[in-house]
């Protein structure tokens, strides 16, 4: 059996309800619309049947809900977005056993409410948070009773990266060009927000919180653990006007271990060089399959984890095990 602990869904209701409610999104709706597995069950199920025992953990495609509308009505959106992905759990069990609840977190009363409700009412398995929220990093002190939600439930935050063009690559510009700010800000984005919640002592405040990184850690940390490790052993000594003294001796241990706690999934676009590497840092434990579907490629992704030299009990950690201890579910 494989599952797929990353999946992106679009669900009618919600994005019904995200059109109305936010027109300016009209050319994300028609570029989300135009990946048809995206809403499209049967074309979706049919892919699904060429695999064999494959099942789907799903949520939210990007964009976060903290960009598509703020306040009461972002917290209706998350309501209808969750309604439906448990309604479609409910419906087709043995293709999705899963759900990972959306909230926008640009309001964290409401936002912890509905994750709440959503776990506790419609079974969801967790939470999908973004690498920034509006532009807020994770490590400022009103976002801490996420994580404190999550430890006290024993489940799994959803990392996933969210950066636009407005971030510009160089100073001089407006804007970032050839989709820059997709194709390596992403990466960015996730290992800054993975170094920001380390060195605020996430990890120390929760052990075993469980966070499962998009694209295998960002795809950055495991290939910088040098650059990480070493390289920032000396903290504060390249900036003159911010002290960084107290960060690293406020941790409980050596910083780069904290690293190898998130969980990391094998969403590479069916690149190889990549798992290798990031199974070597993170380990066969802490790897969890995913492909980014209907984003990215389901069979690619199979071969590329099939090529590499695993023993049978790391294979089955990785395409379920470590799913099932993460959800704290089992998959017949």
């Amino acid at each position: 059996m494989i599952i797929d602990i990353y999946t992106h869904i679009l669900p009618d209701a919600f994005f019904r309800e995200m059109s109305r409610v936010s027109p300016r999104l009209e050319n994300i709706g028609a570029r989300l619309r135009g990946v048809k597995k995206l809403f499209d069950l049967d074309l979706r199920f049919a892919e699904m049947d060429q695999i064999g025992d494959y099942r789907q953990i799903i949520s939210l495609p990007n964009p976060p809900l903290e960009e598509i509308a703020q306040g009461p009505v972002a917290a209706q959106l998350a309501r209808v977005a969750n309604d439906a992905m448990a309604e479609l759990c409910a419906k087709h069990p043995t293709r999705f056993p899963a759900f990972v609840a959306a909230v926008s977190l640009d309001d964290v009363d409401t936002a912890l409410k509905e994750a709440e409700r959503a776990i506790t009412t419609l079974n969801a398995r967790g939470l999908q948070i973004f690498t920034n929220i509006a532009g807020h990093p994770l490590d400022e002190e009103r976002f801490r009773p996420v994580f404190d939600l999550m430890a006290r439930h024993d489940l799994p935050l959803w990392l996933h990266p969210a950066r636009t063009a407005a971030m510009p690559d160089y100073a001089a510009e407006q804007k970032s060009r050839f989709e820059m700010w997709w194709c390596f800000g992403w990466p960015y984005e996730t290992t800054v927000a993975m170094a920001r919640l380390v060195f605020s002592g996430v990890f120390d405040r929760h052990p075993g919180l469980k966070i499962v990184t998009h694209h295998l850690g960002g795809g950055m940390i495991p290939f910088f653990d040098g650059r990480i490790g070493a390289g920032m052993d000396v903290l504060g000594s390249r900036t003159s006007d911010e002290d960084y003294s107290k960060v690293l001796p406020s941790l409980k241990r050596p910083h780069l271990t904290y690293f190898r706690e998130f969980y990391a999934d094998t969403a590479l676009f069916g690149a190889g060089n990549g798992l290798i590497c990031g199974l070597d840092f993170f380990g066969a434990d802490r790897v969890v399959f995913a492909t980014d579907a209907p984003l990215g490629p389901i069979a690619k992704t199979i071969e590329q984890v099939d090529r590499l030299d695993l023993e049978d009990g790391a294979r089955h950690k990785i395409m379920q095990g470590n799913a099932e201890r993460l959800l704290n579910m089992t998959f017949d």
